[in-house]
């Protein structure tokens, strides 16, 4: 997955960037590097996925038309010297699709490359474009760029916030940038997510993409639609597939996870590496992803979890994550799990997932939303907050266990076409949520069609109902009522509303002292909707549950 870190400003920084990126050794376990620019500091950690050898290693260093690239450069006492002749350096956590294309174009300007790495070509864009390159990217990623001619550094995240980016001040007022919270802690007072689609130039965040904004709505019909769902979602997964490492996919057997896996298996000349997890007494998704498993012909492994490995991973997980958001926790548990069993027991490096579907097309609870400009308002404020949320646990259960996460349904051809969508046609009327999602995929026969048509259940509950009562067990037994009464009130931000999200919110604290901030609030359904007026943000406990648990 790699990470980045810098410390923009004139002050003594080599021991504090290696001591940050030490804190995240295992998102870039294959080399740590480090510059000195003469006006600051960048670092990276490696995780080799494209451009394997050496030659890939950052950060990149250019001159003029040239990449100067960071072996044998001289290494002194406060990390690499940046070169006198150097122009740009540039750290990026990030995939770039359609590199090869982007780079013959560079190399036809007289530009010239040193290594296989799809990250190379962004120094030579900034020259070319300057920050206009970020609207030219399709791409999930995070950077920082110094421009040591202007003495500037520029640094951007992709429009989903797919990749982690996080920054603050220090005392000196230097900013400082890195892929995690727990990179920047000691370094700044305050910790705050870096926007989407957005990038930071001269003490300013410029928004250049905004993928939650619709300025109007596409007229396609409902045939129209669905075959652009279709084909924007294959083009997704399929540019995703290109890897120099071994991928693989968690199929949890719920639509997301097995459409992703299903179109995989249609493009791909040799059978998938698929895992699924599930609780040892009450797992609902094992059987359902075993049959999709089936169907796709992938070498499938199952991961069973017990009540203590859930409750012993509590803590883990929390600190790992930098939130305390009921919901997230509750899937990361699993999802850090089955990662953990993958890079144990096997050389893949890179994960798909199905994550951002729901976001688009609906939960459990948008079943209640009042109309459609309802609809699109909800939709509109999840991918506008996902990074904190969903995206966020895919990243940091994927990453920590030295994998890099691919997100099919984040693509930004899919979610741009798909943001506009009439939300007339997404509201559920057909007695079945996500209609337009699993229309689109009713001829090919990717999936088993009771797969494709089985209703929505969450993952934290599919993993079993049995996880999230364990964790409030534990939670329970934390506190007797007078003392959990008594501790909320130390929260104004986020207060905890329950003995869970208490317990949550203390560990939290115990590893990010008030830095609640870094995410919005908890993630629940919309409370104003009639029915979604809850006080648990699983679905269990809406009226329209139904057949989600079986």
């Amino acid at each position: 997955m790699c990470s980045i870190a810098g410390i923009c400003g004139k002050e003594d920084g080599y021991e504090k960037l290696t001591e940050a990126l030490e804190k995240t050794h295992s998102r870039g376990p294959d080399g740590m590097r480090t510059v000195n620019t003469g006006n600051g500091w960048l670092g990276f950690n490696r995780l080799s996925i494209m451009g394997l050898d050496e030659t890939g290693m950052q950060p990149f260093i250019y001159s003029g038309r040239k990449s100067v690239g960071i072996s044998g450069l001289p290494e002194g006492v406060d990390g690499t010297i940046l070169p006198a002749d150097s122009d740009t350096v540039v750290v990026c956590n990030g995939e770039i699709y359609g590199f090869r294309k982007i780079k013959d174009e560079l190399e036809a300007k007289g530009y010239s490359f040193g290594s296989g790495s799809d990250c190379e070509l962004l120094g030579y864009m900034y020259r070319e474009y300057g920050t206009d390159m970020f609207e030219r990217l399709d791409a999930e990623y995070a950077m920082i760029l110094y421009d040591a001619k202007s003495g500037e550094y520029i640094a951007a995240r992709d429009p989903i916030g797919i990749r982690p980016l996080y920054y603050g001040r220090t005392e000196k007022g230097s900013w400082v940038f890195a892929s995690e919270p727990k990179n920047l802690t000691g370094l700044t007072d305050k910790i705050m997510p870096f926007p989407p689609g957005h990038y930071f130039k001269d003490g300013k965040f410029i928004c250049y993409r905004d993928m939650s904004k619709v300025d109007s709505y596409s007229d396609d019909g409902i045939e129209r639609v669905t075959e652009r769902i279709h084909d924007l979602l294959i083009a997704g997964v399929k540019k995703r597939l290109d890897s120099d490492a071994p991928v693989g996919f968690l199929l949890s057997g719920g639509l997301d996870s097995s459409l992703v896996c299903g179109i995989a298996a249609s493009l791909s000349d040799k059978p998938l590496e698929t895992w699924a997890i599930g609780m040892d007494i009450d797992a609902i998704d094992l059987k359902y992803a075993r049959e999709v498993a089936e169907y796709i012909h992938s070498n499938h492994h199952e991961v069973i979890i017990s009540k203590k490995d859930v409750q012993d991973a509590a803590e883990e997980v929390i600190e790992l994550l930098g939130t305390y958001d009921i919901t997230t926790i509750r899937a990361s548990i699993g999802m850090y799990l089955v990662c953990k069993a993958i890079h144990e027991s096997s050389d893949v490096r890179v994960i798909l997932t199905g994550e951002i579907s729901d976001e688009i097309f609906g939960y459990k609870y948008t079943d209640f939303a009042p109309d459609a400009d309802a609809f699109q308002k909800e939709a509109e404020k999840r991918i506008r907050e996902i990074h904190m949320y969903d995206v966020l646990r895919a990243d940091r259960c994927i990453s920590v266990n030295s994998l890099e996460a691919r997100v099919p349904f984040g693509d930004l051809d899919f979610v741009e076409y798909c943001m506009r969508i009439d939300p007339e046609l997404k509201l559920n009327r057909y007695g079945k949520g996500k209609y337009l999602l699993r229309k689109a995929f009713e001829k090919d026969r990717l999936i088993p069609e009771s797969i494709l048509w089985r209703e929505k259940a969450a993952f934290s509950d599919a993993v079993g109902h049995s996880l999230k009562d364990d964790l409030t067990e534990l939670a329970d037994a934390h506190y007797t009522d007078e003392e959990y009464m008594e501790a909320v009130k130390k929260y104004d931000h986020a207060r905890p509303f329950t003995k869970e999200s208490l317990f949550y919110r203390e560990i939290f604290e115990k590893y990010y002292p008030q830095q609640s901030e870094m995410v919005k609030d908890f993630w629940m359904p919309n409370k104003s909707w009639e029915g979604c007026n809850v006080n648990d943000p699983s679905a269990r406990v809406l009226s329209n549950y139904g057949e989600s648990g079986k």
